[in-house]
């Protein structure tokens, strides 16, 4: 792990670049809408960890009435539960024996739960948890219209659900129905269609398991662009969003739905970077290219410089574009990108740098926060 970029207490302009930046005044805000909303629709909260990577950051939306937090990967549940989370998903499917002895290892400490879409997936996790002495929750996950993961609507869950309960070290816990794509459908009539669609296969596999017997605890599902959809629908009773913490220059491409001009959610993660060149004299370098940037979603947007333009990155260096002779930049300016993807971005960094009053003259570090699960890929 690298030194922390900045000191408690320090200005903002004395952050060493290129750093993660987190507005913990929008931050903050973030995770308070995002309660009050889930509270309004009367479902679950359990966010979905591979956004920051942060037991201390999972603690916060915790203590605002998250029932716990999901992740990708064993070690990203890991270092979760290691930092004081006691119910964890692992939204995905776990494949290898390794990977499998870890999980069911973990669920001798902590209230585990995974998703399967396989009977083979099913045997080996049993024995896993055999083996260690622990339970495992289940979902069985269906593919509701991301075309991932997951079985086909319809019966193929009941079976899996069966081969499940038939298990002493293993327990059906319900559904994971996780649209993934809908996300970042840009308008709303889009993000709509998709999950109605998501909605029709989801009760289809549930009529399938009722006529089997079974009752399902969590419907699980949803993210930061279609969690009102979700948590309306009377179907999903759990919600994993995860990027409205953040959310990022990908997100602010969604049009808003009708009802309301712009998301309830404000850009929060940033990261700031230093001009190294300005020899050219008709661009300007910046510290923060695809080592710093996760690119795949777009590049990041310049805060507040609607005149300056992101492009050709190197793996260690950016390139700003300016608009006329005004928008140039010298040698040391420091400018702040919103991330085209907050997610990869985040793993990218060791560190968070947390600044209260992020858009003020006095604006000050006021959190270090370590980001313990970055790397955390296996």
């Amino acid at each position: 792990m690298s030194l922390p970029p900045a000191q408690i207490g320090a200005p903002l302009s004395e952050i060493d670049t290129p750093a993660l930046i987190i507005d913990l005044d929008a931050f903050e805000r973030n995770l308070d809408t995002m309660a009050a909303a889930v509270g309004k629709l009367g479902v679950r909260l359990r966010p979905h960890a591979k956004t920051h990577k942060s037991p201390i950051i999972a603690a916060k939306q915790i203590a605002r009435g998250a029932v716990g937090m999901c992740c990708q990967k064993v070690a990203e549940a890991e270092v979760l539960v290691a930092g004081g989370v006691s119910d964890v998903l692992v939204s995905n499917e776990v494949v290898g024996l390794r990977k499998l002895e870890r999980l069911a290892g973990l669920a001798r400490h902590a209230r585990i739960s995974v998703c399967v879409d396989d009977s083979i997936a099913v045997e080996q996790l049993a024995l896993a948890a055999e083996r260690a002495g622990s339970h495992i929750e289940v979902l069985v996950e269906v593919d509701v219209g991301a075309g991932r993961c997951g079985v086909r609507p319809g019966p193929a869950a009941a079976g899996l659900a069966r081969q499940v309960a038939d298990s002493r070290f293993l327990s059906f816990g319900g559904l994971q129905a996780y649209h993934g794509s809908a996300q970042h459908l840009r308008t709303p009539e889009e993000r709509r269609a998709a999950i109605a669609s998501a909605a029709n296969a989801t009760k289809e596999t549930l009529r399938a398991l009722e006529d089997a017997g079974f009752q399902c605890r969590t419907i699980g599902g949803a993210g930061t662009g279609t969690f009102e959809l979700e948590g309306a629908s009377g179907i999903w009773n759990e919600l994993q969003a995860g990027s409205y913490i953040f959310m990022d220059a990908d997100y602010a491409k969604n049009v808003a739905d009708g009802a309301r001009n712009a998301s309830p959610f404000e850009h929060a993660l940033f990261v700031i970077a230093t001009v190294m060149s300005t020899a050219s004299g008709e661009r300007a370098v910046i510290d923060a290219g695809h080592k710093a940037l996760s690119n795949d979603s777009g590049f990041p947007a310049v805060l507040g410089r609607p005149d300056l333009r992101y492009h050709r990155p190197s793996d260690e260096h950016g390139v700003l574009e300016f608009d006329g002779a005004s928008s140039r930049l010298a040698l040391g300016d420091k400018v702040t990108l919103i991330p085209g993807h907050c997610d990869p971005t985040v793993n990218l960094y060791d560190w968070y740098v947390g600044v209260r009053g992020f858009n003020t003259p006095d604006a000050r570090v006021e959190a270090l926060w370590p980001i313990a699960a970055r790397g955390a890929v296996t």
